[in-house]
Parts: structure tokens; sequence; C-alpha cells
């Protein structure tokens, strides 16, 4: 399709509007992004998630640039900012949920990037394309089931987003197989829903932020 990437069901062409579903509702990315702002403004400043929702923005600007220009950069501008978002909050819910130190933060870091790599040619057997999701999910499952076994406070809003992540990725997966009834396809579904789980995850570490200084503290 003249060198563009064509992934995605609602492409019909090269043109930059080709994806126009897929391309707009990366403005649910800003709208979260914008909310949990707001929300930190009220706040004593909290620079890691400030951090958090400058990536919540990017990854909105990045995949829309994939979904109109459809080329190799643009695909690396919207894979990028996710995989700085899943590493950067895996660290901060090690420093804030568990009060762990940097050096065990660094190591289960290393560990999730480990798991990631090994276990994603054997999610693609399942789900196709979609498999580098799957470690995240999972952890981010596993992450919040282990909190609520602790009796943690945020455990909830982990497996909240969790729920949405899973609902979200199932409408990433089902995209090509549902392309012949539904031309439009469904991935624009996995906007909408991941905007909502960066946003349930980046307000849990705000809520989060005096009750992992008080534990520190103990």
């Amino acid at each position: 399709m003249d060198g563009k990437l064509d992934l995605y069901c609602e492409r019909t062409g090269p043109e930059f509007w080709s994806e126009p579903l897929n391309a707009i509702t990366n403005a649910a990315f800003l709208v979260a992004a914008v909310m949990a702002f707001l929300a930190w403004r009220q706040r004593p400043a909290d620079w890691p998630v400030f951090l958090l929702i400058g990536l919540t923005a990017l990854i909105g600007i990045g995949s829309f640039l994939f979904h109109t220009f459809a080329e190799r950069w643009a695909a690396i501008a919207d894979t990028a900012p996710i995989g700085v978002f899943i590493l950067g909050y895996f660290a901060l819910a090690m420093r804030r949920f568990f009060s762990l130190s940097v050096i065990w933060t660094l190591v289960l870091l290393a560990a999730f990037v480990a798991f990631s790599v090994l276990s994603v040619p054997l999610f693609e057997r399942a789900v196709g394309g979609s498999a580098g999701y799957m470690p995240a999910l999972v952890t981010l499952v596993f992450v919040g089931t282990l909190l609520a076994s602790l009796g943690k406070r945020r455990a909830l809003g982990l497996l909240a987003a969790g729920g949405v992540f899973a609902a979200s990725l199932a409408f990433r997966i089902l995209d090509e197989p549902v392309c012949a009834h539904l031309p439009i396809g469904t991935h624009f579904l996995w906007h909408v829903l991941n905007a909502t789980v960066l946003y349930i995850l980046t307000r849990t570490a705000m809520r989060s932020k005096s009750v992992g200084r008080a534990e520190r503290m103990r």
C-alpha cells in the first residue's frame, strides 16, 4: 500500500485520513492527561506522576501519527512512549506500593523485562501481534492481586485497571477477525479503553504518594 503499514481493519488506503476513527480516538489520551494533570495540581508536587501524565499525552500524539502517516518512524513514535510508561510505572509501583529500595526495584525491573522478552513468543501463538502487551497485563493483575492479599489500599485501582486493560486488549485482538463484518474494526476501542487504563493507573499512583511515604517512615 504505497509503502504504508497496513495493520488495522479501518485503513482503506495510503492517504493521511485512511483511519479516521483510529486517529481521532487518540484524543482520549489527551483528555486522560488533562484530567490527571488537573488532579495533580491539587496535590503536593509529585514529579514521577507528572512524568506519567506527560507520557500519556505522548502516547496519544504518537498513536495519532502512526494511524495517519502509517510509516515505520511513526510506529516507533507510537510504541516507544508506551514502553517507557510501562517500565516507569512498574518501577514506581515497586517503590510506592511496596516501599522497596532502589536496588530491589532495579532487580525486579530487570526480571520484568526478562519475563516480557521470554514470554512474548509464547503469547504470539494465541494473540498474534498483541502479544507484546500480554506481559504487562499479567504483571498488572499479579501485582494488584498481591497488593490485595497484603491488604494494601491501592489494590483495587490496579485490579480495576487490569480489568479495563483486558477488555481493551480483547478489542485490539478482535480488530482483524471482525473486519469482514465490521469495516471500521475495533481498534479505536483499544484507544479509548487504554486511555482509561492510564488514567486509573496515574490516579492510583497519585493517591498512593502519602501512603508510600508513611510506610517508608515506619
